[in-house]
């Protein structure tokens, strides 16, 4: 019973109260990011305030890696802007240019068609809308890029492409976050 004793001793010493501090700091870094995120939501109106380019489908506009910031709003979708739209079955939003609107006379809605810069033929004809589906809705649409950052995306892409990666990162800053003495 000797070695279990000196367990509990070694647990008793333990200081709880610096614990629960590094506890308390990593859930107020872990809030303080959701609030800024939800933040984002309301002010630029869209689900998804920034998105990564994934493809070369938008190229030479938009590179592989470059950081797009999204606002929505409730104006038409004009033909020229650049969309991020979700396709029911798909969970990657797609990064593509508007290049035809069409009103429904009767509901009065718009009938959307978009189109990579770098494809050869649009999304209805390239297959990336669902099955069935000819035109995106006005509500396919998550928002409108208004500016970006290049290149600043690829350490996303490295992290999705690498799952190890992103795990030991995670890990590490969280092991940093909880063992740091400030």
């Amino acid at each position: 019973m000797g070695w279990i004793g000196k367990g509990l001793e070694s647990f008793r010493s333990l200081q709880i109260r610096p614990l629960l501090e590094q506890a308390i700091s990593l859930g107020i870094i872990i809030c303080s990011a959701l609030m800024i995120w939800k933040g984002l939501m309301c002010i630029t109106g869209s689900e998804s305030p920034v998105v990564v380019v994934l493809s070369e489908s938008m190229e030479p506009g938009f590179q592989r890696g470059d950081i797009l910031f999204l606002h929505m709003n409730n104006d038409p979708v004009q033909v020229g802007e650049i969309v991020v739209y979700n396709v029911k079955g798909r969970d990657i939003p797609i990064v593509h240019r508007v290049i035809e609107v069409h009103e429904q006379q009767s509901s009065g809605e718009l009938d959307i068609l978009t189109k990579g810069d770098n494809n050869d033929a649009d999304d209805r004809t390239g297959l990336l809308y669902a099955p069935g589906q000819l035109w995106l809705q006005q509500n396919d649409i998550l928002g409108r890029a208004v500016g970006f950052l290049p290149y600043v995306g690829y350490f996303t892409i490295i992290m999705t492409d690498f799952p190890l990666l992103k795990y030991l990162m995670i890990g590490s800053l969280g092991l940093l976050v909880i063992t740091s003495k400030e």
